[in-house]
């Protein structure tokens, strides 16, 4: 279905259109001028060590100080007694009325408090904030004196961030309006399709023919009548998601409002209208990634239900709205794959196209390495503004830390690890033979060199696991040759980029000597989040409620996953990940030609990799990690789909090579063609 076939079903269905947009249209300008503008002050306070403790002694005598060998535990203490309803009755008597809120300070790795007070009143706020301020310092005296410490090894609360001026919020209101708007859109939209859908479905019954709208010849050609599939769909998703940083968003919709995703979003709409319509229906054979992902939205809606019944702040409330919206774009590109692309070269397309435009953003990688800085830091979209606060140049050692258009070096590592696999797989596909060496290769070299240039674990532990799995699958010929290429890269990376090796033999070596600084903080981390996972621990706070600026970086999917969605949640996280393991091992034990059992392979590799990796960062919570994720997901199942097809068809052929049997297979053999 085009976008003029589009326009015309809600051009016919205007009585349903135009009464839910003006509907939305109108509340939303209620809700803009009849809501307050609220005002925020922040200050930011620290925790240091008395000068008797900073000492050099095997006991100071106080167990705050020293729980955990970081003040990290100690500021955890303090924020969950600013947050007990006892404090909150003792700010009350003080004066403190308005919303109030205790925290890590975002991106901050030490015990760095955040406090923030937000109302309508400038004056009033300001002078709450001061209040909380002091309150925080008294409140971590109190509980040092009820444990009967010393004073002298008192820790201190420092504020390095005296109360700030209010600063009006206006990003809260036009996010009510936008939502409420986007619901009247949305609710036109959908409603006018079912009313198509039940009037097809009447003139079926009647013995009719399809709906022939008005003046359709003046709209015969054109941009409009251009045909569209999920192929191309997802093609300007892709484009989207690689080529505009991911940190960048729309205002109104928060970290999870990237251009990539509100047109993941527009894609959802697209498929919901042509399968309303009877245009498309779901490939056979696909329903696998389809029933993860309700499981997956299960979880998801249990902890906004539980977040809802708990009693969350403002900022948790919106939090848990972002989520959704970010479970639905997952649905889109899982639904878009899976479901809606029934041609097999289609799909080939759509993978070429992938490995392509991740080569170009593991290029721009190198620009960033090599140059030291960032080139999506120049990048200003009018309308696009960073969701991530401080973001900058990371460097470990003495080497710059790439991040290319990604959020974070992180992401950049574990969104190659994800797609080398296929880039290989591409390589060899005998297929593609005619093809340039360059061609084909150039994929693999870019964005495989460009895993040890981001000088994380993540990238080295993802590089192995492609090389672990899809070794030993090949032939000993192909196998020994890739052993002594890799030899040989190591070898070239040494000369050309002298200390990277040692450099990231050394992570390795401190992090199993347990003497390295991050692996201490997040080991840190894992003890704090258990009491969050205890209060919840069926369904979680809250799906997208876990964040930094409330609370701080888990640095782990799977924790973060039990803290947001409970035991549940990590259920339906680890059903995503052995679905994309089932997908590969399935395909490589159906397929019939060499290519595409390595092709399973591949996705074997990819969703592996994706399975191991999520436990060294927060993975689905960097939005192009998780698009990719997502998009091989539905792509394995959808080939899948193809590979049972194929297998059933020759299996049901008796005839030999000549017999019925034979030619359905033969029409059905997949077919790759080049994007």
């Amino acid at each position: 279905m085009n976008l003029g076939e589009i326009l015309d079903v809600l051009r016919r269905r205007w009585y349903v259109m135009l009464p839910a947009a003006l509907l939305g249209l109108l509340t939303g300008v209620y809700l803009y001028t009849a809501v307050p503008v609220s005002y925020e002050s922040q200050s930011s306070v620290s925790l240091l060590d008395s000068a008797a403790a900073a000492r050099p002694a095997p006991l100071y005598g106080n167990p705050i100080a020293n729980a955990g060998g970081s003040l990290v535990v100690t500021a955890d203490v303090l924020i969950r007694t600013l947050q007990s309803s006892d404090a909150a009755r003792d700010l009350h008597s003080r004066g403190v009325t308005d919303t109030y809120t205790v925290g890590f300070a975002p991106n901050a790795s030490g015990p760095l408090m955040s406090l923030a007070v937000t109302g309508t009143d400038q004056v009033k706020v300001l002078r709450e904030t001061e209040t909380l301020t002091k309150f925080a310092a008294e409140q971590l005296e109190a509980l040092q004196a009820t444990a009967k410490i010393a004073p002298q090894y008192y820790v201190n609360a420092t504020p390095i961030v005296t109360p700030q001026t209010p600063v009006s919020q206006l990003k809260s209101r036009y996010q009510v309006v936008a939502a409420v708007v986007i619901a009247g859109m949305s609710g036109g939209f959908f409603g006018s399709f079912a009313v198509e859908s039940y009037a097809l479905a009447r003139r079926r019954r009647r013995g009719l023919g399809p709906i022939v709208p008005k003046g359709r010849r003046r709209f015969r050609r054109g941009l409009l009548r251009r045909p569209l599939d999920s192929t191309t769909l997802l093609t300007g998703y892709l484009a989207l998601a690689f080529f505009i940083p991911s940190n960048l968003d729309l205002p109104a919709l928060g970290g999870v409002g990237t251009p990539a995703n509100v047109f993941a979003l527009l894609g959802l709409l697209w498929y919901v209208a042509c399968w309303l319509t009877g245009r498309v229906t779901p490939a056979p054979g696909t329903r696998g990634p389809r029933v993860v992902m309700c499981v997956l939205a299960a979880a998801v809606l249990m902890a906004y239900i539980a977040d809802g019944s708990r009693g969350s702040s403002h900022e948790e409330v919106l939090a848990a709205d972002r989520g959704l919206i970010g479970l639905l774009v997952w649905v889109s590109l899982v639904v878009l794959t899976s479901a809606g692309i029934h041609e097999r070269e289609r799909l080939d397309t759509l993978m070429r196209r992938l490995v392509i435009m991740g080569s170009v953003v593991a290029a721009i990688g190198y620009y960033d390495f090599f140059t030291a800085t960032n080139i999506a830091d120049s990048l200003h979209i009018p309308g696009l503004q960073s969701s991530v606060a401080g973001v900058r140049t990371l460097d470990r050692g003495s080497f710059v830390r790439p991040r290319s258009t990604t959020a974070q070096s992180l992401e950049f590592a574990g969104m190659l690890a994800i797609l080398v696999p296929f880039a290989v797989q591409q390589a060899f596909d005998p297929v593609r033979r005619h093809a340039g060496a360059l061609r084909r290769w150039g994929p693999v070299v870019l964005m495989g060199g460009a895993l040890p240039l981001t000088v994380s674990r993540t990238s080295i532990i993802g590089a192995a696991i492609v090389i672990l799995v899809m070794l030993p699958r090949w032939k000993p010929q192909r196998r020994w040759a890739a052993i002594g290429v890799l030899i040989a890269s190591v070898g070239v990376l040494k000369v050309l980029v002298p200390g990277l090796i040692g450099t990231i033999t050394t992570l390795f070596s401190t992090f199993l000597s347990n003497s390295d600084s991050s692996t201490q903080a997040r080991t840190v981390k894992y003890s704090a989040i258990v009491p969050y996972v205890r209060e919840h621990p069926l369904f979680g706070r809250g799906f997208g409620t876990f964040t930094p600026d409330l609370y701080f970086f888990t640095d782990n999917q799977y924790m973060l996953t039990l803290a947001e969605m409970g035991a549940l949640g990590l259920i339906a996280l680890l059903a995503l990940f052995l679905s994309g393991i089932h997908h590969g091992g399935a395909i490589r034990r159906l397929a019939r030609s060499e290519s595409d059992r390595e092709l399973g392979q591949a996705f074997f590799a990819s969703a592996m990799v994706a399975l191991v990796i999520s436990a060294t960062f927060d993975a689905l919570m960097f939005p192009m990690f998780a698009g990719m994720f997502f998009v091989t997901l539905g792509a394995g199942g959808s080939y899948l789909g193809f590979i049972r097809r194929d297998a059933a068809a020759g299996a049901g052929g008796s005839g030999g090579k000549d017999g019925p049997g034979a030619t359905a297979a033969a029409a059905l053999q997949p077919q790759l063609v080049e994007s």
